[in-house]
């Protein structure tokens, strides 16, 4: 490490000249390649994806997305001439839009599409392509069109996947809010505007590149379409929070009369270890699901990983180059002043950070009670959690889409937002007469609100079918309907046939793919856990540093869940929030906030343990080491914390739910594990344990690889004590270091 950092020193222009010419040439070819981001949440071999696949195949231009019109009058009847010809006139027109494969009114032979009230009636669109595949132009084409029809006393609204899309948030202004209260932070901490500029400056480079890294990543992978700011929020975050825990370490260098360049080297050198450990951690924890071997996954793993590797790269090669390019500007005025009249001095741990330390010593057992309690009490929501399909009626109340969604639901009933798609292949006369006989059966059905009569493709091999339940998509009435089909209904009129129908529709792919994915949870979660204790293990040399660590992220992860699940499923400020109604949580959600929650829950580990390491290798004093690390390195995690918390909660402004998800499980999480976990459950625990934090079998010690993340003094004050044991022995350490033992004793 401080091999790179010496050549990024000495040449500075050019690591900086260098990282620039990379963000321009990677941001250039993400402009000209365009983004092809994809959410195909459909599982190969999953019922809903075969009822796809044969819908696509038996029914050309049926595949492509179906979205609605929907419009309203209270006054009159939507059958009145003025208002059937005004919409039968801006109905042909969407029908020769580009794209726009068919449209389907309600004025016609087509029953059930216009409600028993007569006040509300809906046309269905049904474009040429998937959601994914049709430009946002053609979409808001079709938007613009039918808007156009509305008047004072018709009201017009559209919804479906493809009308999302002319909704999507522009701009970045929840990027542009966190970074502002980020440098708000930073300036507060360092009083220096130079030193408080370069952590942000570190995390936009790198971010930068990320973004536009994983635009071009979407043309060799499925990449969703939240994957790019899921990485901006985790890479924001942990970008600025790595720069400034370096800068803090060159700070202090500084102040101690160390010149820029030897500052710079010996922080990188020492925190810059922990960084790019810490940045292991994180890379590891997202790799994870990749054992899911789901692609949607596998995209969003690769996507934010490649941003955490660049944020450490930057933090350890373009940082020193950017502090030995403001010099002595990294501390403060009053800072130059004060070492140019008195000379070095160590930056102490005195004030709230010292008196805190020390009553946590005092107190351990009645503090980690407290901590414990409290942690208790934000999981129980977790035990709730529902993984479902939060669609357009948990939108904000003023999209077009929220409400066409409650439009139709208040006049058709919940379940003509989600109607289930049954198809099924055809071999023989046997097979049809089954089929015909299937409408009655499903009517008879609990949880069937109405079904369509059977519709048979040209050639006679493929029919279709739809069933519309009594309850919304996204409630568990729905899913279990569609359990009742699968399983009772549809066998019994199979039997003695060779038909085979398939459930398809929006409530049975997210139920397959919760399927899936709550199957291979425990596999996952798992695995997580043991590659993380096992680079702890191998870092502290210690079984109860790892041991600790995983309860510590299980308990972060659970309480950040019971958080989600009080304001996104429970409905607790959601609609105050902007994040419209309560439902259900994304089924891919838990993944990906177990893997990024175990990551960013690590890196305090690290950063806090590491200094407590340190002081156990010199010392071999376990209540002196909890004691300084803790009263050295809170001030700098909190700090951190509350950077990664602004970052992380200014996503709530994007607008979208799935990401304003993942913004308040994250700010959640860091916040628990910053100021319950780190600074109050892990040392209290720690001074309870004493010595035993750091026991190692001896035969296990040997047969393990060495990752030294400590400075390399320590381990040799620790190898020479452990010489002696008789005796104490007394070795030179730092000016710091003795002041900081002064102070703490």
């Amino acid at each position: 490490m401080a091999a790179i950092a010496r050549w990024c020193i000495r040449h500075r222009l050019v690591a900086v000249l260098l990282w620039l010419l990379a963000l321009g040439g990677v941001g250039t070819g993400a402009v000209l390649a365009g983004n092809a981001y994809s959410n195909d949440y459909e599982v190969p071999g999953t019922e809903s994806g075969r009822a796809t696949a044969l819908l696509e195949r038996g029914f050309h231009g049926l595949g492509g997305d179906g979205d609605t019109i929907v419009w309203h009058t209270e006054r009159g009847s939507v059958r009145a001439d003025a208002v059937q010809e005004r919409m039968s006139g801006v109905l042909r027109e969407v029908a020769e839009l580009p794209g726009v494969a068919a449209v389907t009114s309600p004025y016609g032979d087509t029953a059930g599409r216009i409600s028993e009230d007569g006040r509300t009636a809906y046309a269905t669109v049904t474009f040429a392509e998937q959601a994914d595949d049709v430009p946002e132009g053609q979409a808001k084409a079709v938007v613009d069109t039918a808007r156009a029809a509305a008047t004072d006393d018709l009201r017009v609204e559209l919804g479906g996947t493809v009308v999302a899309l002319t909704e999507a948030p522009g701009g970045h202004v929840a990027e542009a809010v966190g970074v502002a209260v980020a440098a708000v932070v930073l300036f507060l901490a360092f009083g220096s505007l130079a030193a408080s500029a370069l952590p942000i400056a570190t995390a936009l480079v790198s971010v930068g590149i990320a973004y536009s890294g994983i635009v071009l990543l979407g043309h060799v992978m499925t990449v969703a379409d939240f994957a790019p700011m899921l990485g901006m929020l985790v890479g924001l975050g942990v970008g600025i929070d790595y720069a400034l825990f370096i800068v803090t370490r060159h700070r202090r260098g500084l102040k101690r009369g160390l010149s820029v360049a030897e500052a710079a080297e010996t922080a990188v050198a020492t925190t810059g270890r922990a960084v790019v450990f810490a940045g292991a951690t994180v890379c590891i924890a997202l790799l994870g699901m990749l054992i899911l071997r789901l692609s949607f996954l596998n995209g969003v793993a690769v996507a934010a990983s490649l941003t955490v590797v660049l944020t450490v790269a930057a933090s350890v090669t373009l940082l020193p180059a950017l502090l030995s390019l403001i010099g002595m500007r990294a501390l403060s005025r009053r800072e130059r002043r004060t070492l140019a009249e008195h000379g070095p001095q160590p930056e102490l741990p005195t004030g709230f950070a010292a008196r805190w330390s020390a009553f946590v010593e005092r107190h351990p057992k009645l503090l980690g009670a407290v901590a414990a309690v409290v942690m208790t009490v934000l999981a129980l929501p977790t035990l709730s959690l529902h993984l479902g399909t939060s669609d357009q009626g948990n939108g904000p109340a003023a999209a077009t889409t929220r409400k066409a969604y409650d439009l139709l639901a208040d006049g058709f009933g919940p379940g003509v937002n989600g109607p289930l798609t049954l198809v099924a292949g055809l071999d023989g006369a046997d097979d049809r007469v089954a089929l015909d006989q299937l409408p009655a059966a499903l009517s008879a059905t609990k949880g069937v609100a109405a079904v369509s009569p059977v519709t048979y493709n040209g050639s006679g091999d493929t029919a279709v079918l739809t069933v519309v339940p009594d309850s919304s998509p996204q409630s568990k009435a729905t899913s279990e309907l569609v359990d009742r089909l699968r399983q009772d209904v549809l066998p019994r009129a199979e039997a003695g046939t060779s038909l085979d129908v398939n459930v398809g529709g929006v409530t049975a792919s997210y139920d397959d793919f919760a399927e899936i994915i709550v199957g291979k949870l425990p596999l996952f979660v798992g695995v997580v856990i043991a590659l993380g204790c096992l680079l702890l293990l191998v870092a502290f040399r210690s079984i109860g540093i790892p041991l600790k660590a995983a309860a510590m992220n299980v308990m972060a992860v659970a309480g950040a869940f019971g958080v989600v699940v009080a304001v996104f499923q429970w409905g607790w400020g959601s609609e105050l929030l902007g994040l419209g109604s309560a439902g259900p949580i994304e089924p891919f959600l838990p993944v990906i906030m177990v893997s990024v929650l175990f990551g960013l829950s690590m890196d305090y580990q690290v950063f806090l343990v590491s200094r407590m390491y340190e002081e156990w290798l010199e010392t071999g004093d376990n209540r002196r080491a909890v004691r300084v690390g803790l009263a050295e390195t809170s001030r700098v995690i909190n700090s951190a914390a509350v950077i990664m918390i602004s970052v992380f909660l200014a996503f709530v402004l994007s607008g979208d739910r799935v990401v304003a998800m993942f913004g308040i499980a994250l700010a959640a999480a860091v916040a628990l594990d910053a100021f319950v976990l780190r600074t109050l459950l892990v040392p209290a625990l720690m001074h309870l344990l004493g010595g035993a934090n750091w026991w190692l079998p001896k035969r296990l010690d040997r047969l393990l690889p060495r990752i030294s993340i400590e400075p390399p003094e320590c381990r040799a004050t620790a190898d020479a004590r452990a010489k002696i044991p008789a005796q104490r022995v007394t070795v030179p350490t730092t000016e710091e270091n003795e002041d900081v033992r002064d102070i703490a004793g």
